[in-house]
């Protein structure tokens, strides 16, 4: 598989966290919050039926976004909130069953936006077909790289196997497919492995969140059954860090009696900070015994955990108590209906932190964090 490398981002090895002296009012500190619903305009995405795409592997016209809309990445653009939002047609029964193309919606104000009709990321007949066909293009993650890319982590399913995967563009509608993340990695041993769910590290810098190395390397979290992390030099060629038995190296796994006793699933991009790497999850809460009995059996919840500035593979903290958990009825009835609040876009946005989520696997929902409501935090 040939993939497009890009240039001109790594710059000279950077061994100490250096942003300090450019820190800005946006940085936040840990954990965040707190994130507030917006109760203007909630949910700010929801299923569409009028909308039709020529379909160009059945050739047919497709209800595409008819069924459910959900799980959201979000990134800023000439001044605008975008999201990129998972919509499922109806072709199925039950959750994975459907086919998953992302969406496109815009907004001046991050709380009412404006779609596109059409899908801007789908199954095509193209070189990732094999990958994502029929399940789709599923659950995206977008960061901002430092020479103006947008680089987009999203799941390929073919009902088979969940692969992370690479896309990159300049205006978040026109995307180039790289292929699976991990391809290339240690010959080929992760590319057929279960694989979803990736937050690239990110940095406030000049106001803007960006993706940026550490030590000389791009890092991500990824993965729903545990933390791990990952490695690249190119943004789209990842390797996953591994532990002295030269297994996936686990950063951070569900506990046992909390909220996130059965699945840690990550998040937005994750924001380095002078105090540490913070890193948004979703937790699943077990039905049973070893689940938390103040929770939902099965619910999904927000949670947040801290890793060293300088060595991201090192937990430093982890929140007991999640904070943001379903509550309201559109994040309790839909396709899930135990409840989600499945955090997964997040923009720094005019002073404030937009966090956009699924609800229920049905719906898009927005908090919103303003950290000048807590100045004095520590």
């Amino acid at each position: 598989m040939s993939k497009k490398i890009i240039s001109g981002l790594l710059p000279t090895a950077l061994l100490f966290f250096s942003c300090g002296e450019k820190d800005t009012a946006g940085t936040p500190v840990f954990p965040m919050g707190p994130f507030v619903r917006s109760t203007v305009a909630n949910p700010v995405i929801l299923p569409d039926t009028a909308t039709l795409f020529l379909d160009p592997l059945s050739n047919d016209s497709l209800a595409w976004e008819a069924g459910d809309t959900f799980n959201p990445a979000a990134a800023v653009l000439n001044d605008e909130i975008i999201i990129l939002y998972r919509a499922e047609d109806r072709s199925g029964q039950g959750i994975g069953q459907r086919t998953s193309r992302l969406g496109y919606a815009s907004s001046k104000d991050g709380l009412h936006f404006t779609r596109l009709s059409t899908p801007v990321l789908f199954p095509d007949n193209d070189s990732q077909k094999e990958m994502e066909y029929p399940g789709g293009c599923e659950d995206p993650r977008i960061a901002l790289s430092e020479d103006g890319q947008y680089v987009m982590l999203y799941t390929q399913w073919n009902r088979q196997t969940p692969r992370l995967a690479v896309a990159t563009s300049t205006d978040l509608k026109t995307w180039t497919k790289q292929g699976p993340a991990f391809a290339r990695a240690y010959g080929g041993r992760f590319n057929e492995y279960f694989s979803k769910s990736a937050s690239i590290v990110t940095e406030i810098k000049n106001g803007k969140q960006t993706i940026v190395p550490i030590g000389g390397k791009y890092w991500m979290y990824w993965g729903e059954k545990a933390v791990y992390a990952a490695t690249s030099d190119n943004l789209t060629d990842w390797t996953p860090l591994l532990d002295d038995k030269q297994e996936l190296k686990v950063l951070y796994q569900p506990r046992k009696g909390y909220f996130d006793s059965e699945l840690t699933e990550c998040g937005p991009p994750a924001i380095r900070t002078k105090e540490g790497i913070i890193l948004l999850y979703n937790g699943k809460n077990r039905e049973g015994e070893g689940g938390d009995p103040n929770y939902t059996a099965r619910t999904y919840c927000a949670g947040q955990a801290l890793f060293d500035a300088n060595h991201p593979d090192r937990l430093l903290k982890v929140e007991d108590k999640p904070f943001l958990i379903p509550q309201e009825s559109f994040e309790k009835s839909g396709q899930y209906p135990a409840g989600t609040v499945f955090v997964e876009g997040m923009a720094y946005f005019r002073g404030k932190w937009f966090l956009y989520y699924g609800c229920a696997d049905s719906r898009v929902a927005v908090a919103i964090y303003d950290p000048s409501n807590n100045k004095n935090k520590k």
